[in-house]
């Protein structure tokens, strides 16, 4: 795994207007599929020269941070989550020297860096993968990893019934050099991610060099994927019916947060200190809490909010019980309405159950992308407003819908194969940005007949970049408005619910904004305020907030301490 340049490894200075330690209580981070981001050579695929070209439409988005997922060195098996070498990046993508020079030019605009992190597991083609293969069982080069014998008559049945993320079995045979079947090995997603061992030195080891590795090179942090699998019980028992606190065999179990707390110590090596990013997928909110303590993670992502119904009831409470977990810990929550893995919000919210589980996707669900689109509005000014940082990922800004029509031979999502067909994966999210013209690629690579590595749908030419910058009322408009009016240090305040209905959510941020957010079938009157900052819909002739929008307000002005009793009406207590 050796360096694939020659360039210093000495750490980039960060400049003295990004020198604040805590940024990541307030950013906004701007998750890049650089695979699906902008194409610089023509090839249809993604590449850092693309993300390198458009980072001036970044910073004029008013992002604080970028999130890439795995640009790496990967057989692309799973989206680049199975990492061949840490410390290369994927031809496809580009260099390690023009990694490093997006860092810095990042930075040179305000923008800083994360990185994705996949400790779990690493790709087949790995190399300590491969040299396990070869060395056989009982090797040392085995113990990295879970192989195990098979059970019952010569080994053929897998050694847990464990399920995988991905659906199906979680163990794969391996053949013997002379041909006969061998071990096994455990893989919580596809065969081609093979899990490592926590247990064995040489993993914690090369781990915390990685991190030192992007560290060095000016990330500002890193996204921990998986977060909660990494350690497994070495007695292999099955998933109990109901699982007590830390009693599952491979998820959230207590030794996790030793290993965190060790890569918090790497990151705290740094001036700056680094940040720890968890994707932490719990139910458990006290659990979840845990690995946010203060010497563990800074903070890991709200699924549970994303997870969501458009139903003020369910929101509300999303947002109680996760500021009430987060409060018990002091860290900030996150907000996010998609990324990579999850239906688009613009289709999400336009349909019968607005919800999301992995379980229940499927083809051929109706819906009202009017209505998504115009819920997707309210979100932005509602997770906008709420207190902690907001992550973005790539398209949401311009309101793409879910591509739910791509052509099944071009699917290439594990979730899709290992359902049986049944899934449609994770394809329709990840389909290529629209920046400019009035046919496909749309600007995503330079030259008009290029293929796209997924077709764009021709019904993007009003969803481009472009075309949405001329437009005051598009979605790309508003999403400018918004973090533009979000870097207001005074908007920043401790949240307090207001009263304005069961079908409406409506919180003050300190004394200087109201956000008001209306689920409900009919307009509701807003409250009592000064300027209206900013609107997902036009008000209604009698300047009540219409269904499914949402408004910023400022409070109403204090009544001047000098004027006579009689001379203003005081404004009532919010």
């Amino acid at each position: 795994m050796s360096p694939e340049s020659t360039v210093t490894t000495a750490t980039i200075e960060v400049t003295d207007a990004l020198h604040d330690a805590e940024w990541w209580r307030h950013a906004v981070i701007y998750q890049v599929y650089v695979r699906s981001f902008a194409d610089a050579d023509g090839d249809g695929t993604g590449d850092l020269a693309g993300v390198r070209s458009r980072l001036p439409y970044l910073r004029d988005l008013g992002v604080d941070a970028l999130w890439f997922t795995p640009w790496y060195r990967s057989p692309l098996a799973d989206g680049g989550y199975d990492v061949a070498d840490y410390r290369t990046i994927d031809p496809a993508f580009g260099t390690l020297a023009e990694a490093e020079a997006l860092i810095r030019e990042a930075l040179d605009l305000g923008i800083r860096t994360v990185v994705d992190v996949v400790p779990n597991h690493v790709s087949d083609q790995h190399p300590w993968f491969q040299a396990a293969l070869a060395a056989g069982p009982g090797s040392a080069e085995r113990s990295r990893f879970w192989f195990h014998p098979g059970r019952g008559r010569g080994g053929h049945q897998m050694p847990t019934g464990w399920v995988s993320s991905f659906a199906g079995p979680t163990w794969t045979r391996t053949t013997n050099p002379d041909g006969t079947p061998g071990e096994w090995y455990l893989h919580l997603f596809t065969p081609q991610q093979p899990d490592l061992n926590w247990d064995h030195p040489d993993v914690r080891a090369e781990h915390e060099d990685v991190l030192r590795f992007w560290f060095d090179r000016g990330v500002a942090g890193i996204r921990i994927d998986s977060a909660a699998l990494l350690v497994k019980d070495p007695t292999l028992p099955e998933v109990p019916e109901a699982p007590g606190p830390g009693g599952h065999p491979h998820l959230d179990r207590d030794e996790l947060h030793g290993i965190y707390r060790s890569w918090r110590r790497v990151a705290e090596e740094y001036d700056p200190p680094r940040v720890l990013v968890g994707e932490v997928w719990l139910a458990d909110h006290r659990r979840f809490a845990d690995y946010l303590r203060p010497d563990e993670m800074h903070t890991a992502f709200n699924f549970d909010f994303m997870a969501r119904p458009w139903d003020a009831a369910a929101l509300r409470e999303s947002i109680e019980t996760t500021l009430e977990a987060h409060r018990g810990v002091g860290a900030p929550a996150t907000w996010v309405l998609s990324n990579h893995d999850v239906t688009r919000p613009v289709t999400r919210y336009g349909r019968a159950d607005s919800s999301f589980d992995f379980a229940t996707k499927g083809f051929g669900t109706p819906t009202d992308l009017e209505l998504g689109r115009r819920r997707a509005r309210a979100a932005a000014l509602l997770t906008a407003a709420l207190p902690g940082s907001l992550y973005l990922y790539q398209g949401d800004e311009l309101g793409l819908p879910e591509v739910e029509d791509l052509p099944r031979d071009l699917l290439q999502d594990p979730m899709h194969f290992r359902s049986g067909g049944v899934d449609p994966g994770r394809d329709g999210c990840r389909v290529p940005l629209p920046w400019s013209g009035t046919r496909p690629p749309f600007g995503f690579s330079p030259t008009p007949d290029a293929e796209p590595w997924l077709p764009q749908p021709d019904r993007w030419a009003t969803l481009t970049v472009e075309h949405q910058s001329a437009d005051p009322g598009s979605m790309l408009r508003l999403y400018r408005s918004v973090l533009a009016l979000r870097r207001d240090p005074e908007l920043r305040g401790p949240l307090r619910w207001l009263d304005l209905g069961p079908c409406v959510l409506a919180f003050a941020r300190g004394e200087h904004l109201l956000c008001v957010v209306n689920l409900g079938a009919d307009p509701v009157d807003l409250p009592p305020h000064g300027e209206v900052l900013l609107v997902s819909a036009p008000l209604d002739p009698d300047g009540r907030l219409p269904h499914d929008a949402a408004v910023w307000l400022a409070p109403p002005p204090a009544t001047p301490t000098s004027a006579p009793p009689d001379a203003s009406t005081e404004a009532p207590s919010l």
